[in-house]
């Protein structure tokens, strides 16, 4: 998971293509993959959560969270479970959901000081609640 991480910082998209999980290789859109490494600058990686993927098993399944800036200079957070199988000894990419906001969370007002929940980095009065 760090290893694609790092791949799309460094704008290798060979690498991401690469390990795709010949099951769901043929579905990788390498244009939009490029796009969005060019338009992007990447911020961080946070693992939220793993399931299975340690040194006996097979598969696994990974939660992380990538922050970067897209081209308007927006802060976003890409949010996913990723599914994981190992082939040869070499961990592959096999898809991913992305996780969206509980209903909760969504539901909620936020203060005018809060962050705002569209991951701008801004205060909320200051971007959606102005």
């Amino acid at each position: 998971m760090r290893s694609r991480y790092s791949a799309h910082v460094l704008r290798r998209i060979d690498y991401l293509v690469d390990t795709h999980d010949a099951s769901t290789r043929a579905g990788v859109d390498r244009a939009s993959i490029e796009r969005w490494a060019r338009e992007s600058t990447w911020l961080g990686l946070t693992i939220v959560a793993r399931e299975r993927g340690g040194a006996a098993d097979d598969d696994g399944v990974v939660e992380f969270e990538a922050a970067y800036r897209n081209g308007d200079g927006a802060r976003m957070v890409h949010h996913e479970r990723s599914r994981f199988r190992r082939r040869a000894g070499r961990w592959l990419y096999v898809d991913g959901d992305i996780v969206k906001p509980s209903s909760a969370r969504r539901s909620a007002t936020p203060g005018r000081n809060d962050p705002c929940p569209c991951n701008s980095g801004k205060k909320y009065k200051r971007c959606c609640g102005g």
